[in-house]
């Protein structure tokens, strides 16, 4: 089955190049560069790799454009329900997208900070190091409470859809993703000792995403056929006999 007759298969190709790039900001970068409760060593490491860390930028970039253009929410669900279609276009799209903008504008603060530009000379080093650590920091809560967007999978339960687009087991599967997308959420911003260790916990239910995203790539996803239109037999049309000359 061609992609451009399934175009879930289109969809899990985008979905794909998100689950590649995403990472690297957020898990890569993280481990590489910056230095839990250590303001001066983290600051010294983007300097030292600031590369890396404009190439994370870069990456947010993309990942915010593959979501707001990405075909994948209309693909699934029209169809079936135009309201889900719209839900699912927001909570996944729309406002995840304008979350990684902003997170960008955050590390540039940061690396401008980092940097130490002219006009921030009335800030000695220290104190650059920490207002560049707040902006980081500001980044992570951000990501904490963009984890609420996790309600975007509950439309994905409906039955409509399982029936029409993908097996039950998975979007069951991507219901308990998005409960466990809350669940750290609130974690984070009301428990954040806890954080990690919901995390781990939580790990089964995650990877429903990558689930999603090889069924889309292998099996792919068609919108529902629309129903036979019932036969109506053809009335041989009236002939005029012309008179004779």
């Amino acid at each position: 089955m061609s992609s451009t007759r399934n175009p879930g298969r289109v969809a899990g190709l985008w979905y794909l190049l998100l689950v590649l790039g995403g990472p690297i900001r957020l898990i890569y970068i993280p481990n590489k560069l910056f230095v839990h409760g250590n303001a001066a060593a983290t600051a010294s490491n983007i300097a030292a790799h600031e590369w890396l860390f404009r190439f994370g930028i870069v990456t947010d970039l993309f990942c915010a454009v593959i979501l707001i253009s990405s075909p994948w929410p209309l693909s699934l669900v029209k169809g079936v329900d135009q309201n889900l279609a719209v839900l699912v276009v927001i909570l996944g799209g729309v406002m995840p997208a304008l979350i990684d903008f902003v997170g960008v504008v955050h590390d540039a603060a940061a690396l401008m900070l980092v940097r130490g530009a002219d006009f921030l000379s009335a800030f000695d080093k220290p104190q650059r190091d920490a207002l560049a650590m707040l902006f980081l920091r500001l980044r992570d809560h951000q990501n904490t409470a963009a984890r609420s967007l996790g309600v975007m999978a509950f439309p994905l339960g409906d039955p409509h859809i399982q029936v029409a687009l993908l097996p039950r087991f998975l979007g069951v599967w991507l219901v308990i993703n998005g409960f466990a997308y809350v669940i750290l959420s609130l974690t984070g911003e009301l428990l954040p000792q806890y954080q990690d260790k919901v995390f781990a916990l939580s790990q089964p239910a995650l990877f429903a995403e990558v689930a999603l995203m090889l069924w889309l790539v292998i099996k792919g996803a068609k919108p529902p056929a629309p129903p036979p239109q019932p036969y109506r037999p053809r009335l041989p049309s009236a002939r005029v006999a012309l008179p004779k000359m």
